[in-house]
């Protein structure tokens, strides 16, 4: 008997082709498509991965592989996990990271429900992901596709049901075999931003908190004021483009301070720092036997990794990750991935105090 695979279909050709694949290896298909958001924020085609049009396109895909295909509604999960999440997170000044979450408490969460219910040993999607015989995710560096980092909260017997088909391939390969295989998506584009936010974060934001978002003051790290912002919830730390100020030299957002509305600026060797807190932490291995070992950060997708090591706080046990150098890449709020060599261990959220005493005057082990 042909092994069962729910595969999640989300209209692109990634999941497409996965689809194609398993079917081609000899498994019994069934195609998933997830509806995560109301119709009134599903009308922005080619921009995200959960327009009405890409749930049709799913649909005719599966039809075309001749595999059965069901739209399954997430939108309370999605909109509790998620949405809820990203307003919050921006609302206390933080960075979301709204992709981690919702592959570990939404998406990846219902196509394991799913394959229960039918019977299914495996899941699949179109990530382009790696795993070991320990069922530890590896990370192809040479790939800039690999999407490890979204999957680093997925716990090891939930990696032990996923099959990864696409786990070989390049972006282009992949879009040859839908071409060669008549799959009608082949040339659309990738999606872009966030599904809920397609024409960016800042016009989402308006739209459902606007009556408490309020200007307030830019101000530098001396606490003097240097300009105006249009609420401290439209900003995160890092950014340099948009801000508006004109004061003679390139500014960067360095804090933002929820409590008095200012959003601290100031030049971008600001932003350099050496370690971080990890909170809300999720280890796939003894976190005590990692501590003290160097190993590869990215406090970010698009990061190409960052050495250093984790450190426990002796006073109070916090976690901490200190980089070899100095970097720009962190932001509170942000998720931090960690790999020793290419295998993914674990992970958090960063957090990064503006006091910075109990980064210097306490004793790391």
């Amino acid at each position: 008997m042909k092994e069962k695979v729910i595969v999640g279909m989300s209209g692109g050709i990634d999941s497409s082709v996965a689809a194609l694949l398993l079917k081609q290896q000899g498994y019994d298909v069934i195609g998933i498509t997830l509806k995560h958001l109301p119709d009134d924020l599903s009308e922005n085609h080619g921009k995200t991965c959960c327009s009405i049009d890409d749930i049709n396109d799913a649909r005719m895909a599966a039809y075309s592989l001749e595999v059965p295909h069901y739209t399954i509604s997430v939108m309370e999960e999605f909109n509790k996990y998620v949405i809820d999440y990203f307003i919050s997170t921006y609302s206390e000044g933080r960075t979301p990271s709204p992709c981690v979450v919702c592959d570990e408490k939404v998406k990846i969460k219902k196509l394991i429900e799913v394959a229960d219910k039918m019977g299914a040993k495996y899941i699949s999607t179109g990530h382009y992901s790696k795993k070991s015989i320990d069922n530890l995710l590896l990370w192809d560096k040479n790939n800039g596709k690999d999407q490890t980092y979204m999957l680093y909260r997925l716990d090891k017997k939930v990696i032990d049901r996923f099959i990864f088909p696409l786990e070989s391939y390049t972006k282009p390969e992949i879009r040859e075999i839908a071409r060669n295989n008549n799959i009608h998506v082949h040339a659309k584009p990738d999606s872009q931003g966030i599904c809920f936010a397609p024409n960016g974060y800042i016009e989402f934001l308006e739209k459902m908190i606007g009556s408490q978002i309020e200007e307030g003051n830019y101000i530098d790290t001396n606490g003097n004021i240097v300009g105006r912002h249009k609420g401290y919830q439209l900003y995160t730390v890092g950014q340099r483009k948009g801000l508006g100020l004109n004061i003679g030299h390139p500014n960067f957002v360095l804090e933002i301070r929820p409590e008095t509305n200012d959003v601290v600026v100031g030049e971008f060797e600001k932003l350099l720092i050496d370690r971080v807190e990890v909170t809300n932490e999720k280890f796939h291995v003894n976190i005590e036997e990692i501590i003290n070992t160097e190993l590869i950060a990215r406090p970010r997708f698009s990061s190409r990794g960052l050495k250093g090591k984790l450190k426990r706080n002796m006073n109070d046990q916090r976690l901490c990750f200190i980089f070899n150098e100095r970097n720009a890449e962190n932001s509170n709020g942000q998720h931090i991935v960690f790999y020793k060599e290419n295998e993914l261990i674990g992970g958090g959220e960063i957090s990064i105090s503006t006091n910075n005493d109990w980064y210097i005057k306490y004793k790391f082990y």
